[in-house]
């Protein structure tokens, strides 16, 4: 038989659990809903994702943002995808790129990022400081030297999440092609 403290121990960590389970979201998967945000974008102004989704289907694209250096991987991957604008835009999507980090100097480390790509219209680059949009989205990498977890979803006109691809490594991420497959797929 248990003894006193015990049970109460176990009632107390199963209150716990259910008293906190909401605030723990999930990242949105296949087939459920993306949950709308807001976000200021470095091109000024806001975007808003069920603003986004009124005109056009959505390409979210989680960056690692500044985990103290720019990264590699997030480079070559906004590369890929602005080398694939005229293709995106031929799809009639929009790409919204979150740039997470602490929100000190956000701005000037996404300025830095942006250098030189060219962000062509249809492309957003959206600051998360602080980190509000990742943790809505459950993609918060909780280690040192990290920020958010690589992420690529599309989004269709409903704010259902049409594809899915979470890295929990630095590579391992969606490619432009990868995306436009899936956007060909979904047309049919």
């Amino acid at each position: 038989m248990l003894s006193t403290k015990l049970r109460l121990g176990f009632g107390f960590l199963l209150y716990l659990v259910s008293a906190t389970a909401p605030m723990f979201a999930a990242s949105p998967r296949v087939g459920e809903a993306a949950p709308d945000f807001s976000l200021r974008r470095l091109q000024g102004g806001a975007v808003k994702l069920s603003t986004a989704l009124a005109k056009n289907p959505v390409v979210l694209v989680v960056l690692r943002g500044f985990p103290g250096y720019q990264c590699p991987f997030c480079n070559r991957q906004a590369q890929d995808f602005v080398r694939s604008a005229k293709s995106f835009a031929e799809a009639g999507v929009r790409v919204i790129m979150v740039y997470p980090g602490p929100a000190g100097n956000l701005e000037a480390h996404a300025k830095e990022f942006a250098e030189g790509k060219g962000f062509p219209d249809g492309f957003d680059l959206a600051l998360d400081p602080g980190y509000q949009f990742t943790q809505l989205y459950d993609l918060r990498w909780n280690a040192p030297n990290e920020t958010a977890y690589p992420s690529t979803f599309v989004i269709d006109r409903q704010g259902v999440v049409t594809f899915a691809k979470i890295s929990k490594e630095h590579g391992g991420r969606a490619t432009a092609v990868e995306i436009l497959r899936a956007l060909k797929q979904e047309a049919r």
